[in-house]
């Protein structure tokens, strides 16, 4: 039976969070657990780039639909995707018309749901399901009948997005918001496809002499960022924090076969692993 306190005048069950407020920073450091307990740690999650991917010609998307259908037979995946370019265009016009930002990231979802019902379509021969936010409960039910779950990749944060700061575009993009899925779920991988080999020592549209860094960790992310990220930048903060994603890998959607070795556990692309200093 539980254990009863009342010698304040109040009845409390006897706990380390009882008469406490939970913004006190003594009483969080008490709370932290490195051994989380992992929902789906055998799932690796997806991500396919709106501009990398659903904005470029078909020759680009109808090749990876189908490495994407062989290579589900063998893996669990969670697929996601952004907007691309009908997303900026949704965020120019509601930056004109002085939307805030919650508003803003609230209207970014429909044009990710259009690239997710797309992808849905692609793939429904092959056991494909768009899963709404309502329905992410049901992913593991998914997974487990061997359907293909697909989400869209931005936060649900919708009116109650953080201030940004300086300009009104919301923080925490599609980017951030699949390595929010796979960390809360216990995924370990994350993979980002692009339009991109990987990350570059420098922009590769606008020099022909950037070279690609095929591997690199967290620290060297954060204290040497090439200068130009493929990903939001976001993510690599709150990866200092995570506890359960060890590897994000970035690979080039248009590269015949990329797809299928990286889900594979090869390192092509730009492969980053987190080094944690209490391991």
């Amino acid at each position: 039976m539980a254990d009863f306190i009342s010698d304040d005048g109040r009845i409390h069950i006897r706990s380390k969070l009882m008469r406490e407020s939970l913004v006190d920073k003594r009483v969080l450091q008490t709370t932290f657990c490195r051994q989380e307990f992992k929902i789906l740690p055998d799932v690796i999650a997806v991500h396919l780039g709106g501009r990398s991917v659903f904005d470029r010609p078909v020759e680009v998307l109808k090749p990876l639909v189908k490495e994407i259908a062989e290579a589900r037979t063998d893996k669990r995946i969670l697929m996601a995707v952004s907007g691309g370019q009908r997303a900026r265009h949704t965020m120019a016009v509601a930056l004109d018309l002085g939307l805030p930002v919650g508003g803003i990231a609230h209207l970014i979802g429909p044009m990710e749901g259009a690239n997710a019902l797309t992808l849905t379509a692609l793939l429904a021969k092959h056991g494909a399901i768009f899963v709404d936010r309502e329905a992410l409960w049901e992913l593991p039910l998914f997974l487990e009948t061997g359907m293909l779950p697909i989400v869209i990749g931005i936060p649900p944060y919708h009116f109650w997005e953080p201030p940004p700061g300086k300009n009104p575009v919301p923080t925490h993009r599609s980017d951030f918001g699949i390595f929010e899925h796979a960390e809360v779920l216990g995924m370990k991988r994350v993979i980002y496809v692009r339009d991109v080999d990987g990350v570059y020592d420098k922009d590769p549209h606008r020099y022909d002499d950037a070279k690609l860094m095929p591997t690199m960790t967290l620290q060297q992310a954060l204290e040497s960022p090439p200068p130009t990220w493929p990903l939001d930048p976001m993510l690599f903060e709150a990866w200092q924090t995570a506890r359960h994603i060890e590897q994000i890998q970035i690979i080039n959607g248009g590269r015949p076969g990329e797809f299928t070795k990286a889900l594979g556990g090869e390192t092509v692309g730009t492969v980053i692993t987190r080094e944690d200093s209490d391991e």
